[in-house]
């Protein structure tokens, strides 16, 4: 599904005119009354780019609502060459159009297509090449009313070409379907679709996408390719042996292959994720989701496909924040962006597992929390975006279309998961790359570039630019730089919060840091890390709930597709936490002790100076909308 412009020459085994033919690929359309950003896209470029022919894809199964379309791309006196896509479905639906007629009506060449098989295309663009040039008279005229008067309103325009698209589909459309009978598409949707049956339903397919994907095939591919990545680290490191420069070895060795590594290991994850999403969304089954949850999701500003990147996103935030291709709108497509990395990852199960053990003697309710927690964020956070970005007063409808129940194909699936495996190579891992050199460089030296010598992490650089952080985490209630350090590493990946952790802490021996789990002494680690209860949970919960790891950073950057949005998102990620581990300390604290925690008032002014600069926003977008309302 094309959601931006696109552009490519046609390849010479489909181009037989001997002339070289640019095409540029729009997102699909209903109207030039652009009501989604893609519709904005596609008729801004018929508008005002003049292109040499046009090619309208149109629906041979469903002609009534593609060729109100049509007609308003006839007005426009640019060549049109209809592609009646699939028509290879017609017989199995009982349906005949006369081509030839539908051609004569509208004064324009008609090609039957299937895309999907690739039938038609060579006569699909010899009939373009062939239009350029030609003249294209509008068979469709609105009238004009009486002479000296006002034009028509759009309404009485829009019934007048309604009425004449009707008429054309009457003369060359001939329908055998029993429209009163249920086929057994409509059958499975009943069920599919059904506003209480759907959603356990989806629960079930997600679970099972998510279990190969994430925790049978993914992971057994990961470790393969993570094995490579392993031998090329001990290779190399054999290869520079013990005489080189000790930042050109962190910069290789830890900082491009072990930044690579990390890339390396979500490839996999991601890549079999995305060829069974894309067998769903082939099959037909996406669609029905987004019918289902839709009703739901509305009521904070989204939509039913918002649903999907966040269910993804409990194994993995990038993922997740890549699979919001599917939703068209593009406000609701960042703003899903925006929230998905607030779902608990795989990646923070560590850091959940350590507190619980360390701070809570392994209670259930803690990590079961994170995730009640996290979706009253993203409800309450998609009321806030909503009402900061909400559209105009008038309204827009959103028309979603049920395709027809296929067999998926093996080989689309299989493109469209490279397609999306080498953006995430591209975008994230670019990202997560130069971060983790930097940050290893500032975990292996001081200030002076000197290796860190054992027991001596304070003097690295790591703990000079953490203790500033450190002071503005005292109102959250834990302002020592070794929880900050750990903090600021996690943005590379959640995990590395707990190996931190054992390292600036000298706790290696309570926590495996291969394996990221607590193996003794909750108690002595307890009182080594100086958290209380209320103290530990707002640290664990600032560590979920701000920014997530700079690869979901590099995903949101890819999709958001805006500097202005990804920035906004970052700071509305970072408040939220903030806020959130501030309110849990300073009450936790009151009720355990009270009395307020240590930096009450100046935590509160932050919170009230973030809360003010949301509410400027809204009341500012309240005041635009209302002066357009007006006007």
């Amino acid at each position: 599904m094309t959601v931006a412009k696109k552009e490519g020459d046609v390849k010479k085994e489909l181009n037989k005119s001997g002339k070289k033919i640019r095409v540029v690929d729009l997102p699909g359309a209903y109207s030039l009354a652009a009501f989604t950003s893609e519709e904005n896209i596609t008729s801004a470029f018929v508008k005002n780019e003049a292109p040499d022919v046009i090619i309208n894809i149109v629906d041979a199964t469903n002609l009534s609502r593609s060729l109100l379309f049509t007609t308003q791309l006839l007005e426009l006196g640019i060549p049109l060459v209809i592609a009646l896509n699939k028509s290879d479905l017609l017989d199995n639906k009982k349906i005949a159009v006369d081509s030839e007629k539908l051609a004569e009506r509208l004064g324009c060449p008609v090609v039957a297509t299937a895309s999907i098989e690739g039938e038609g295309l060579v006569e699909l663009i010899a009939a373009a090449a062939a239009s350029f040039g030609r003249s294209q008279p509008a068979p469709f005229h609105p009238s004009a009313g009486p002479k000296g008067q006002t034009p028509q309103p759009a309404a009485a325009v829009d019934r007048e070409r309604f009425a004449f698209v009707d008429a054309v589909v009457a003369e060359v459309e001939v329908r055998k379907v029993d429209s009163a009978k249920q086929t057994r598409q409509d059958a499975i949707d009943r069920v599919l679709t059904h506003r209480i049956a759907g959603i356990p339903i989806f629960a079930a397919v997600i679970y099972f996408v998510f279990s190969v994907s994430q925790t049978y095939v993914g992971p057994l591919l990961a470790d393969i390719l993570v094995g490579w990545i392993d031998r090329l680290y001990v290779w190399t490191e054999g290869l520079i042996g013990a005489s080189v420069s000790p930042l050109l070895s962190a910069l290789l060795l830890d900082g491009i292959i072990g930044g690579v590594g990390a890339v390396i290991g979500f490839l996999p994850l991601i890549m079999v994720l995305f060829f069974l999403l894309a067998l769903l969304e082939d099959c037909g089954y996406m669609a029905r989701v987004a019918v289902v949850m839709d009703r739901h999701m509305k009521k904070v500003g989204l939509s039913g496909r918002s649903i999907i990147p966040m269910v993804i996103g409990t194994g993995c935030a990038i993922p997740g924040i890549m699979a919001t291709r599917t939703i068209r709108d593009e406000r609701q497509r960042r703003t899903t962006v925006m929230l998905t990395p607030f779902m608990p990852c795989g990646a923070k199960l560590p850091v959940i597992a350590l507190f619980a053990g360390v701070f809570f003697e392994d209670a259930a309710w803690v990590g079961t929390s994170m995730y009640f927690v996290a979706i009253a964020i993203i409800i309450f956070a998609a009321r806030i975006v909503h009402k900061i970005v909400k559209p105009s007063p008038a309204k827009s409808y959103f028309i979603m279309e049920l395709p027809d129940y296929r067999v998926p194909s093996l080989k689309r699936a299989a493109i469209s998961m490279l397609a999306r495996g080498k953006a995430f190579v591209v975008n994230a891992g670019t990202v997560i790359l130069l971060c983790n050199v930097i940050v290893q460089i500032m975990k292996t030296f001081t200030w002076d570039f000197k290796i860190v010598e054992a027991g001596m992490e304070s003097t690295s650089i790591l703990a000079g630019v953490a203790r500033p952080l450190a002071f503005l985490l005292i109102p959250l209630g834990f302002g020592a730089w070794q929880l900050a350090a750990a903090a600021v590493v996690g943005f590379i990946a959640k995990e590395n919060v707990v190996g931190t952790l054992a390292v600036v802490y000298s706790i290696s021996n309570f926590i495996d840091t291969e394996e990221l789990v607590l193996v003794s002494g909750a108690q002595d680690v307890a009182s080594i890390m100086g958290l209380t209860s209320a103290s530990a949970l707002a640290y664990l919960l600032f560590n979920l709930f701000t920014p997530p790891c700079f690869a979901a950073i590099g995903a949101m950057k890819a999709e958001m597709e805006s500097s202005k949005w990804l920035w906004g998102a970052i700071g509305f990620q970072f408040g939220m936490g903030y806020t959130l581990a501030y309110f849990v300390h300073q009450i936790g604290t009151l009720l355990t002790t009270g009395r307020f925690g240590p930096g009450m008032i100046p935590g509160l002014i932050a919170v009230a100076l973030m809360a003010a600069i949301i509410g400027y926003l809204i009341r500012k977008k309240d005041a635009k909308g209302e002066a357009r309302h007006v006007r």
